[in-house]
């Protein structure tokens, strides 16, 4: 994670290195419906290692994208959900979805 001072002036690069890969995006796009759990978001992003989910995770939750809520339960539970700031990014993943429905619209054509 780069400071403020650290990021670049462009904001286009600032939102890529905030959440420009490939995880963080699909883990943001499965928060836009609701909180999830760890292990829920590790089934459904079938191919992401435990390590790289945590890492993503950590990372969004210090960057202030994600909240991290720990329920006082026997086994603890734990779930992630959108960060008013997360709640943000939801038009950049709805043009992102309309953008890509289109292009694969116009390859089947």
């Amino acid at each position: 994670m780069k400071t403020k001072a650290e990021m670049q002036d462009c904001p286009v690069a600032t939102t890529v290195a905030l959440i420009g890969n490939k995880w963080k995006l699909l883990i943001i796009r499965n928060l836009l419906g609701r909180p999830w759990r760890f292990n829920e978001l590790h089934k459904n992003l079938e191919s992401i290692s435990q390590k790289v989910l945590t890492d993503s995770l950590r990372q969004m939750e210090a960057d202030g994208i994600i909240t991290r809520t720990v329920y006082p339960e026997v086994p603890p539970r734990v779930e992630y959900a959108l960060s008013e700031l997360g709640e943000s990014m939801r038009p950049i993943l709805d043009s992102m979805q309309e953008w890509g429905n289109r292009y694969k619209e116009r390859q089947n054509e």
